[in-house]
C-alpha cells in the first residue's frame, strides 16, 4: 500500500495518518482514493471500535492539492467536493461508517482539510493547531458541508467571518468557541486522543454506534448540504479557472509559511 496515508490498529483503535508532510498533507487524487478505503476497512474490522484521523507533522491537512487542482481539477471527481456524492455514494469526504471518528488536529487544517476536521465526530487539538476556510482566497466553493457544519460548531456569524475573510483561528480560540473539545500540548495529542478513544471502547458498542448514527443524521441537514452542492457545481461550471487557482495557491502557501 502507498505510504501517502499510514494505517495502524492497536488496542481496538484504528489510526489513519495523512503522510505527505512536504505538501502539508494536501489531498492528492491518490490520497482521496485511499482514505475512504481505509475508513471502510476499519469500519469492517471486528478488532476496531474507534477511528482516529490525524496528520504527519507539521500539518493536519492543507486541503485539496492545489497544484494538482490548478493544473487539471483532477482531484475533484468522485470525491464529493465537486457538488456530487463521493465514490461511496454519500455526500461529504468520508464513506458512511458506524464507528466513532475522532479528529486529532496536529497542525493547520485549511479549506478542504478544515472540512475533513468538521466531518469528524469531535476534535482534539494540539496547541499548534490552526483552522482556516480559504475557499474564497483560492476561488473555489466548499463541497463537503462546510456551510452546514461550521455554523453548527461555532455559530453562523463567526462562521461567516471565517469564510468571508479567510483568516485563521488558533487552537485556544477554537476551544473557546466550541469547535474543539480539548487543546493539549503537542507531544500529548495522540496519547490524550487514544485515552478518549479507550473511554469510548469501554462502553457497550452497539449503543455507541446507534447514538452516533442518530447524531450524524441530525448533523446532515440534507437540504442545506444539497444546496451547497448545487451552488458549488454552478460556480465551478461558470467561474472555475485553473490558472487563477494556481496563482492563488502560491499566495496562500507563502502566507502559510509566514505563520
Amino acid at each position: 500500500m502507498s505510504d501517502v496515508i499510514l494505517y495502524e490498529v492497536s488496542d481496538r483503535i484504528a489510526t489513519i495518518t495523512f503522510n505527505r508532510p512536504a505538501a502539508r498533507n494536501a489531498l492528492s487524487s491518490e490520497v482521496l482514493q485511499l482514505l475512504p478505503q481505509l475508513m471502510l476497512k476499519a469500519d469492517a474490522d471486528d478488532n476496531v471500535d474507534v477511528l482516529i484521523l490525524t496528520g504527519t507533522d507539521p500539518a493536519f491537512c492543507a486541503g485539496l492539492d492545489l497544484k494538482e487542482l490548478g493544473d487539471t481539477a483532477g482531484n475533484l471527481g468522485g470525491t464529493g467536493a465537486d457538488g456530487g456524492v463521493n465514490s461511496t455514494g454519500v455526500r461529504g469526504p468520508f464513506p458512511k461508517i458506524s464507528k466513532p471518528l475522532i479528529g486529532a488536529i496536529n497542525g493547520v487544517a485549511i479549506t478542504g482539510g478544515f472540512e475533513l476536521a468538521l466531518n469528524c465526530d469531535f476534535l482534539i487539538a494540539s496547541e499548534h493547531a490552526k483552522f482556516g476556510d480559504t475557499h474564497s482566497r483560492v476561488g473555489i466553493m466548499p463541497g463537503w458541508g462546510l456551510t452546514v457544519l461550521l455554523p453548527q460548531a461555532i455559530g453562523v456569524r463567526r462562521a461567516r467571518e471565517m469564510s468571508f475573510t479567510g483568516n485563521f483561528m488558533l487552537a485556544d480560540e477554537a476551544l473557546a468557541f466550541g469547535m474543539v473539545n480539548h487543546v493539549v500540548p503537542h507531544a500529548d495529542l495522540i496519547p490524550f486522543t487514544r485515552q478518549i478513544a479507550l473511554d469510548i471502547i469501554g462502553n457497550e458498542q452497539d449503543g455507541v454506534r446507534q447514538i452516533r448514527s442518530t447524531y450524524a443524521s441530525h448533523a446532515q441537514e440534507m437540504p442545506k448540504w444539497e444546496y451547497e452542492s448545487a451552488v458549488g457545481a454552478e460556480w465551478r461550471k461558470a467561474q472555475f479557472d485553473p490558472k487563477k487557482v494556481a496563482e492563488r495557491r502560491a499566495k496562500i502557501m507563502e502566507r502559510g509559511r509566514k505563520m
